[in-house]
């Protein structure tokens, strides 16, 4: 009976403490739940300790209080809609002056293209293809631990402090290093990061921060935003970037290019101190052009003039091409002075060598106005892509339509290349079109006090020095300089 009753005691014992531990374990949950965030963020801020002095300095100012910035209006290439239809001009002969032309085609040596497969042997955790060259990338150790969170000023803070510990240097240092190879300039590295970004972290805004941060790392001028709990980068640019929204901020406007946040951000709480040293402006020009892996197309350009077909076939890089088609709508005389591929011009002047060498300088001018003139259908942007786009002469090229300004950056382009006359885009409100610094009769502007010959490349069948009419006594709104090819 004792026995039993010793036995009793001991389960009841047992049972107390299981009880016991059981009621422990739920108080101990309950608080845990009830005190989750501020141990994680008590945790997160334990690695603003650790960070290099100017990283801590940059993450001590993120936690100062940002100040609200409204959208300036978005600017418009045109004050007008460009007309969807220009009347041709009535047949006119060119005048016979000017010396002897002689077109001097460069023999220089194809630039290298790189190789397919620029990454190595070497399985890679990202790999994709970069208009038709393959990357591959590592992610650095510690950076998937970074998140938006929680999704406020701090959350960045945090993100920022997280990544600044892991060891991102391997992966600056190898984004310069592909940069070079590939020749890109700032929108080519921008389209490179963004990739990257987006291969590591599928949450939007936690690959815009990633950009962020990897832009400043790579010493530019690039702010991060909050608009409604969303992520908005902001690039610093000297030149005007149209269609997109933009910030005045001490001083400088800050572009927020990214599509992600083109639609909701009219007010953005943002700092104005940069980063370290990281004061490079976001510089869009493309005076040289990305070494992409050769995809060779071929088209045929034909023509008629007084009667007469010509023809001019010519190469061209079609992963050029898909790269020009991402560009935004930069200032004019970034598309006026880009470069253009050497393989594709060399067949271009070649094509019109054949047909203007040992004509009188005008009526190669001519030719080759009228050739930018017909070998293309007019149609405005709106119509041919749904909104406005300027584009490159390589793209004028491809493309079976075009408008104004493509033509006049097409034809100013091959003149000053192959005649190395100074010219000029002449814009006004709704049209654009050229004027060169050549001694013909015709209408003209002043520019610098200097006459310029107007020539129209959207005026079809129109010479040296006719202007369309209902632009002949307007003065131009703007003038676009392009400096020497």
């Amino acid at each position: 009976m004792l026995h039993n009753k010793v036995g009793e005691q001991k389960l009841y014992n047992l049972f107390g403490r299981f009880s016991l531990l059981i009621i422990i374990s739920a108080l101990f949950t309950l608080l845990h739940a009830k005190s989750f965030e501020n141990f994680r963020q008590s945790n997160l801020d334990t690695h603003n300790v650790n960070l290099d002095e100017k990283d801590k300095v940059f993450s001590n100012y993120l936690k100062s209080e940002w100040e609200a910035y409204a959208s300036n209006d978005i600017l418009s290439l045109y004050e007008k809609s460009k007309p969807n239809e220009i009347s041709p001009a009535r047949y006119t002969k060119s005048t016979n002056i000017g010396p002897k032309v002689n077109i001097y085609i460069e023999k220089s040596k194809e630039d290298k293209q790189v190789d397919n497969e620029i990454i190595s042997s070497e399985k890679k955790e990202i790999e994709f293809d970069f208009f038709g060259t393959k990357l591959g990338f590592n992610i650095p150790n510690g950076v998937d631990k970074a998140n938006f969170y929680p999704q406020n000023q701090k959350g960045i803070n945090n993100f920022f402090n997280i990544i600044s510990l892991s060891e991102y240097e391997l992966l600056v240092d190898y984004i310069t290093q592909i940069s070079t190879q590939l020749n890109l300039n700032d929108w080519g590295k921008y389209l490179l990061i963004k990739n990257i970004s987006q291969q590591i972290f599928s949450n939007q805004n936690d690959s815009q921060l990633f950009s962020w941060f990897i832009f400043n790392k790579l010493g530019y001028s690039v702010k991060v935003g909050l608009s409604s709990n969303r992520i908005a980068i902001l690039y610093q640019s000297d030149k005007d970037i149209y269609s997109t929204p933009h910030y005045e901020i001490d001083g400088k406007n800050y572009y927020a290019i990214s599509d992600y946040t083109k639609d909701i951000i009219n007010k953005v709480f943002t700092y104005k101190q940069y980063y370290s040293d990281s004061n490079k402006s976001f510089d869009l020009s493309m005076d040289k052009l990305p070494k992409f892996k050769e995809n060779l197309k071929l088209k045929i350009l034909s023509f008629t003039q007084y009667g007469k077909e010509y023809k001019i076939n010519y190469k061209y890089n079609k992963n050029l091409i898909d790269f020009m088609s991402t560009y935004p709508q930069v200032d004019y005389e970034i598309f006026f002075n880009a470069s253009m591929d050497k393989r594709t011009y060399k067949d271009i002047a070649t094509g019109l060598k054949k047909y203007i060498d040992t004509k009188r300088t005008s009526v190669a001018l001519d030719f080759v106005l009228n050739f930018v003139q017909k070998a293309f259908k007019y149609e405005v942007d709106s119509k041919q892509f749904g909104r406005e786009k300027m584009m490159f002469a390589e793209e004028t090229l491809y493309y079976d339509k075009s408008d104004s300004e493509d033509r006049a950056i097409l034809f100013s382009y091959l003149v000053k290349k192959l005649f190395n006359i100074n010219v000029v885009g002449i814009k006004y409100k709704d049209h654009m079109a050229t004027a060169l610094y050549i001694p013909i009769d015709g209408d003209s502007v002043k520019i610098h006090s200097k006459k310029f010959i107007v020539a129209d490349p959207t005026y079809i069948n129109a010479i040296i020095g006719k202007s369309i009419p209902k632009y002949k006594s307007k003065k131009p709104e703007g003038v676009v300089n392009v400096v020497g090819k």
